[in-house]
């Protein structure tokens, strides 16, 4: 039996209420404690870029409204402001809120407001050109709240309008709550956009924790340019914009350059073969000059090397004639080392103040085999977790003895039988 959104609301709105009066900052980009204002709100800087760069998507108007749906202290409500002649910013913590006008009180046309976490009520249909969300809905602990958002979201939308949002896109929690919230899979987005009559433009990063998706609400036809059918005219690696692309990988992506894209075209209904076998279709790109929309898409599994046919589908019959691409032997896996941070103060970059050190490895097939070692002792692993299937990438916790003393050390890393090269980190206790 699913919860009451009410009793939802309640619990989300005082444990955040308690989240944002012990440290705000922390809560919201969990990138460590006691962050000063000016690090704080450079923690936003890669979903700014995420989000500003939907927004050629729609018209470029000095009185289009803009929405974020769980703005907390407005980290990124202050930066968007700039786009928008109005933006409004919507929290289920009152303390949240509070923080968020003070931060925001220079710029007049940012309101933020205090809700009852599941609606939004107070703003009439058709009313948003663009409507976000961001580390939200992870932290929702019932599907039926975070659905209603996603409905609501649809009313207040204007014709043509933006939505671009953020799901938990991990295996569902047995309990969530409002610190690990409820999951969706690319299944429900895919159901939920078709349901609603949404086109689905990008589903990007499926199966991770930060798994990120744009809709748009469509809008009355316009009169296409008479500029010819639909033709695809030329294919690259989505990742390196190189004429040739590896069979499998982190560029095992093709990137088409397609003219004359149908306007209903989306995800639900576009599909691209290459060698016939179906392509995962991640992202739809906004028009551009000369009426051309990038379209990307990974790679089948076990696809053969050589010269590829790539076809455009539909709703199941051909859009224009295939082209072909390059496809090339992957290279082989090579494991590095991305990271080092505190295991809980993100932003603290080899340096380790809690006891736990979080590294980030990529091009790991076995992340079991990953062991770490100071002073030639092998450190105790806690956590394995994968947040992106595809290069793999694994994070990993370890605790440091309890007897370590301050100092600088290196750290060794091992993944099999292959020593990576030691990294200087500080513990500081």
């Amino acid at each position: 039996m699913s919860e009451d959104p009410s009793s939802v609301s309640e619990r989300m709105r005082e444990e955040w209420n308690a989240r944002a009066r012990e440290d705000a900052h922390y809560y919201v980009a969990f990138g460590g404690r006691g962050q000063a204002e000016e690090d704080f709100d450079a923690t936003a800087a890669d979903v700014l870029r995420l989000l500003e760069s939907n927004l050629p998507r729609i018209a470029c108007d000095p009185k289009r409204r803009a929405l974020e749906i769980g703005c907390g202290p407005g980290r990124l409500m202050k930066p968007l402001s700039r786009h928008f002649g109005e933006i409004h910013g919507v929290d289920v913590s009152d303390e949240m809120i509070r923080i968020a006008r003070e931060r925001l009180q220079a710029i007049p046309h940012a309101h933020a407001h205090a809700t009852d976490g599941a609606s939004l009520g107070r703003f009439p249909d058709r009313y948003f050109d663009f409507v976000y969300s961001y580390a939200v809905f992870q932290h929702i602990p019932s599907r039926d709240v975070v659905f209603e958002y996603m409905r609501e979201t649809c009313r207040v939308l204007k014709s043509g309008g933006i939505f671009v949002g953020q799901f938990n896109g991990l295996p569902a929690s047995d309990t969530p709550d409002t610190w690990g919230g409820v999951s969706f899979t690319a299944a429900d987005i895919r159901d939920f956009t078709r349901a609603q009559g949404l086109r689905l433009m990008s589903l990007e990063r499926a199966g991770t924790q930060y798994m990120w998706t744009t809709w748009q609400k469509p809008a009355p036809p316009a009169p296409a340019p008479s500029s010819g059918p639909p033709h695809i005219q030329r294919l690259t690696n989505a990742y390196t914009s190189e004429p040739i692309i590896p069979s499998r990988g982190r560029n095992a992506a093709v990137s088409l350059q397609v003219a004359n894209l149908p306007e209903d075209c989306d995800l639900n209904n576009l599909e691209v073969l290459a060698d016939g076998a179906p392509c995962t279709v991640l992202y739809i790109a906004p028009r551009g000059a000369q009426n051309v929309q990038q379209v990307n898409a990974w790679l089948p599994a076990q696809i053969r090397t050589g010269l590829v046919p790539i076809q455009l589908r539909r709703n199941g019959g051909a859009l224009c004639s295939p082209r072909s691409a390059r496809i090339v032997p992957p290279g082989p896996l090579v494991p590095r080392l991305v990271s080092i941070t505190d295991g809980i103060n993100l932003s603290q970059l080899n340096r380790i103040t809690t006891g736990v050190l979080k590294i980030a490895l990529e091009e790991v097939n076995a992340p079991g085999s990953i062991h770490a070692a100071i002073a030639g002792r092998t450190l105790e692993r806690v956590a394995i977790l994968c947040v992106d299937p595809v290069p793999p990438r694994y994070e990993i916790n370890f605790k440091l003895p309890g007897d370590l003393p301050p100092g600088g050390y290196a750290l060794e890393v091992q993944v099999g039988a292959r020593k990576l090269l030691p990294a200087m980190i500080e513990v500081n206790s």
